[in-house]
């Protein structure tokens, strides 16, 4: 087969992979505006499959992993667009919500739910960095709510992972980060629970602590 004939295959297969790869991602993209989740996760997977370092269509698919519950497959889709774009806030927000789904979960255990909301702190703390933007409550929310998830697990008597400081520390974190949300809105109602479960917790530890001496 002569040089130019292959030349012309190579370019034409790879325009034709072109074309698929963006049709792909536009159907993924309209499925998810439209809500539905499963079909946007079916066109994205195909997608990245055709280019793996598209970080849009990543994106997407993380965030379409993340409303259908799949939460395991929107981390590893999430740890692939932060592999590609290391200051997405926006991935390590969702990388570490789906973490703190995880970490609830009953079904999960102790060990891994040690690593999924110590890494949603971790995440959420990096995307804090990265944006920038003391107002920007979404991020210190959902912290706040994980360090105190993190705080109720380690103050758990009956576990293995028992710690105590870590956990009143973890609550008293909590505390912070949601006063500070509440104080850039304070009619938020549903903070306000927040802050006084973290201190019932909190109180409950220390009162603990001080009949134990």
């Amino acid at each position: 087969m002569k040089l130019s004939v292959i030349v012309s295959f190579l370019i034409m297969s790879s325009l034709e992979s072109a074309s698929a790869q963006s049709a792909y991602v536009k159907m993924g993209q309209q499925a998810l505006m439209d809500g539905d989740f499963r079909s946007a996760v079916s066109h994205l997977e195909r997608a990245c499959i055709t280019d793996s370092t598209n970080a849009n269509a990543l994106w997407m698919l993380g965030y379409s992993y993340y409303h259908s519950d799949n939460y395991k497959k929107s981390i590893v889709a999430y740890t692939r667009v932060i592999a590609i774009k290391p200051a997405d806030a926006s991935a390590y927000y969702y990388r570490a919500r789906a973490k703190t789904y995880l970490g609830r979960d009953n079904q999960t255990a102790p060990a891994d739910k040690e690593l999924y909301l110590l890494g949603a702190i971790v995440d959420l703390t990096k995307a804090i960095s990265i944006n920038g933007d003391p107002n920007d409550n979404r991020y210190y929310q959902n912290r706040g709510i994980a360090y105190r998830d993190y705080g109720m697990f380690k103050l758990q008597n009956n576990s293995h992972f028992y710690d105590r400081t870590r956990g009143i520390n973890s609550l008293k974190a909590s505390v912070a980060d949601l006063e500070k949300v509440l104080n850039n809105n304070p009619g938020r109602m549903d903070i306000a629970n927040l802050i006084d479960q973290s201190k019932a917790k909190l109180s409950q530890a220390t009162a603990n602590t001080v009949a134990r001496h």
